[in-house]
């Protein structure tokens, strides 16, 4: 295993298991143990959901109400193009594989089974449906050494996809630098699924510096760019980010 994979796998594992765990509680009444409320008792609930002390000052059967627990489905969904081998002090596909790292071990921690696909031009499955550590570090080595040159994101069919696909109700984290987003519409999706959209990007892309004359490469598509980059070319580029 790659020694830098290997760091973040270490890192993001302690400052996962660490911390204290928490409970998934939804509005289902039912068995857990975060406690709801206490009402009388009804024929033929379980007696063991009686409370005894309460019910005997006020001379009537009471019975605890819990929060019922409930298992989460996430889905893991790393956005990799060409642009995420860049990065002015970290490469944006490392940052990405440590970020995927740390939702999948959360997501162990919880209780809560995890799946993970790459997205660009086609739709892969990384890692099966899963509760195992090994399936953290399965995943996070697919991402950590997945070359994304030469690919371009295809959000219509990260959209259309991820409908089809993933069946259940789940939490989505989609997971890129999101700075072309052309087709990107999580409507439908979202009307099935929770998402949370989590923007990567390195300080220089929202934030360049004049470099004067220049000869650059893009890595979705191998273009080549030569010519002058300076402060109103900068500006231009500055108001294009901000409408994406």
């Amino acid at each position: 295993m790659n020694k830098n994979l290997k760091k973040i796998l270490i890192k993001t594992k302690k400052q996962v298991f660490t911390e204290i765990s928490g409970n998934n509680s939804s509005n289902l009444k039912g068995e857990g143990y975060d406690f709801l409320e206490l009402r009388e008792y009804e024929a033929g609930e379980d007696i063991k959901n009686i409370d005894w002390t309460i019910s005997a000052k006020m001379n009537t059967p009471y019975v605890k109400v819990f929060h019922a627990q409930k298992e989460l489905n996430i889905n893991i969904l790393p956005i990799l193009s060409g642009s995420m081998i860049f990065g002015t002090k970290k490469i944006k596909q490392d940052l990405v594989t440590e970020i995927c790292s740390l939702l999948a071990y959360s997501s162990i921690k919880q209780g809560d089974p995890f799946s993970s696909f790459i997205v660009n031009e086609k739709f892969e499955n990384i890692t099966k449906r899963s509760k195992k550590l090994a399936s953290v570090a399965n995943m996070s080595d697919t991402i950590f050494n997945y070359n994304p040159i030469g690919k371009e994101i295809n959000y219509k069919l990260l959209c259309n996809e991820s409908f089809k696909l993933i069946k259940m109700k789940s939490i989505l984290f989609l997971i890129g630098d999101f700075i072309e987003i052309e087709g990107f519409d999580l409507k439908l999706l979202s009307q099935k699924h929770e998402i949370f959209v989590i923007i990567v990007r390195d300080i220089f892309e929202e934030n360049p510096q004049e470099l004067g004359n220049a000869s650059l490469v893009d890595t979705n598509n191998g273009l080549k760019f030569e010519g002058v980059i300076d402060k109103y070319s900068i500006n231009d580029y500055k108001a294009f980010i901000k409408k994406k």
